[in-house]
């Protein structure tokens, strides 16, 4: 074995694949490679070409969304000649002063803290490593990302919205507002930079081996 493979070998982490649960050793990539389970074929860890240059973009345009997705209306409905205007936070807050308080606790969780949160932690651990500053709590940051991600439903809310439209459509005149938009494109713009998210890239270049769930 060659000098270079030596020290490939010896840089590598182990790491268990999601899908099947498969036991690898992961040599530190090249820009633009990607390491797959040579079992199930899913991917392991991966090396973007542009770095984190895409992410962090991604991540601050999803912020900005989520921020004009709670500054606009979401809906205005006309019931009976009257108007009723609903915000994100709105929603929430009507379901509570219904007597769903457990609903409105879930609703403000999965679709405005959360994300707020994850999007927030992920920008500030990227632009740490992205300009190579120590600073405080990335390392913890980033262990809790993972933690956080279960709670980020945008997908739901948008299919619970959706839902009240079909059973809305005969009882009430709906209108959709800049907020419903913006909170669309923020679906799609999460999506893209949570792909675009690799923590075992992120662990690499901050120089702490990642724990591995069985």
């Amino acid at each position: 074995m060659s000098m270079p493979e030596r020290a490939a070998t010896a840089l590598a982490e182990m790491a268990a694949c999601h899908e099947c649960d498969e036991l690898h050793r992961v040599p530190v990539l090249a820009p633009g490679a990607t390491a797959r389970c040579h079992v199930c074929g899913a991917v392991l860890a991966r090396n973007p070409r542009g770095g984190l240059d895409r992410p962090i973009a991604l991540y601050i345009t999803a912020l900005v969304l989520l921020l004009l997705a709670n500054i606009f209306p979401f809906l205005t409905l006309e019931i009976g000649g009257r108007k009723e205007v609903c915000t994100l936070f709105g929603a929430s807050r009507a379901m509570y002063n219904a007597g769903m308080g457990e609903l409105a606790v879930v609703v403000f969780l999965t679709s405005i803290l959360a994300p707020a949160l994850m999007m927030s932690s992920g920008l500030y651990v990227m632009l740490s490593v992205r300009f190579r500053q120590s600073w405080p709590a990335v390392r913890l940051l980033l262990a809790w990302i993972g933690h956080l991600e279960p709670w980020v439903m945008l997908d739901v809310f948008m299919l619970g919205v959706l839902v009240a439209f079909v059973k809305l459509g005969n009882m009430a005149t709906m209108h959709t507002g800049n907020s419903l938009y913006a909170f669309v494109g923020l679906i799609l713009v999460f999506a893209a930079a949570s792909s675009a998210f690799d923590r075992h890239l992120l662990w690499h270049r901050l120089g702490v081996p990642r724990r591995k769930r069985p």
